[in-house]
């Protein structure tokens, strides 16, 4: 059954999930209802496995894969470990199938994903756009190709709190600026010595920042970086729940793409937006098929833990963030 198209494959599943009515894992039963597909272009049969085939054409491509002991060509032998192992995995597939693991959750995306792959995405082609669409999606989203104004910036943090009071908190970020103007190349060790937060860790180092700022970045902080100069450090300045100073170790221009440099960005921004419509209307397609009926006093009794999840801390651990300038599409 591998060379049948996935979306028949994924029809013939739906059939055994509303025909049967065991659960994963329940035995043969949990096939009950699957109408078996034909393979399609098989050519010569080779071998049967229960009620499937297995065809010349699948055996071509996997011997095709296998490297002649002799160098020339498969001998009788290797091309019997070939088919072996087709047989194998068709049976293996069989009992898959009996056990009812298509209705493993995982498996599930991932047939949705094939069957939208096939009935969907490869109905779109790039030639399929004019160079005046693709312009036009350009002017029309010009701000999303602007690469904004930043600074990369370093700062030292001190924090008050129970253990620290403002009075304290204002003497030592004084001390430390003091230590700091008289020789700026200890920065990143004060930092990791007397700053609070996890930019601790990096010596300090916020990394770039746009005027937009960054979680976990009070914005009077980023104001100020953007006020100063290369190579410039602040005075310690009071900010939230502490005293900052920073440093302003570069800067980065504005810089704005043009449609030539940002094509290959927007032909996939505009087949995004495509995928989009054809599969939802492929979707409303086929939900007409079927008949849905949802008890919505049941849906919201349903108890929901939180499974673990965490909640974020007053800063964002710059390791788990993943910062760039390019455009994700």
């Amino acid at each position: 059954m591998r060379n049948i198209p996935m979306f028949l494959l994924f029809t013939a599943l739906l059939g055994a999930c509303s025909g049967g009515s065991n659960g994963p894992g329940q035995g043969a039963g949990a096939t009950k209802g699957i109408t078996p597909v034909a393979k399609q272009d098989v050519g010569e049969v080779l071998a049967r496995v229960g009620d499937s085939v297995v065809g010349s054409e699948e055996f071509k491509h996997e011997a095709a894969r296998k490297t002649p002991a002799s160098g020339a060509e498969l001998s009788d032998e290797e091309r019997l470990e070939v088919l072996d192992e087709l047989v194998t995995e068709e049976v293996l597939f069989q009992e898959a199938m009996k056990k009812g693991l298509y209705q493993d959750s995982k498996v599930r995306k991932i047939l949705v994903n094939l069957l939208l792959r096939e009935e969907v995405y490869a109905g779109v082609k790039n030639d399929d756009f004019t160079e005046e669409e693709l312009m036009a999606y350009y002017e029309d989203h010009k701000d999303e190709f602007i690469v904004p104004e930043k600074v990369q910036v370093k700062r030292i943090y001190i924090r008050t709190g129970p253990d620290r009071d403002d009075a304290a908190a204002k003497a030592l970020a004084d001390k430390v600026h003091t230590d700091l103007m008289k020789d700026r190349r200890v920065f990143s060790e004060l930092a990791a010595t007397h700053s609070d937060g996890p930019y601790k860790r990096r010596g300090g180092d916020i990394g770039f920042i746009s005027r937009e700022g960054k979680p976990g970045i009070d914005d009077e902080v980023v104001a100020k970086a953007f006020e100063m100069k290369i190579d410039e450090i602040s005075a310690p300045f009071k900010s939230g729940d502490g005293y900052h100073i920073l440093y302003v170790v570069n800067r980065r221009d504005r810089v704005e793409r043009t449609f030539e440099q940002m094509k290959g960005s927007v032909v996939r921004m505009v087949k995004q937006d495509r995928y989009k419509k054809l599969t939802d209307d492929y979707i409303a397609k086929a939900k007409g098929g079927y008949t849905v009926e949802i008890d919505q006093a049941k849906v919201k009794a349903v108890e929901i833990g939180r499974g673990g999840a965490r909640f974020a801390s007053p800063e964002i651990d710059p390791d788990a963030e993943a910062p760039g300038d390019e455009i994700h599409p």
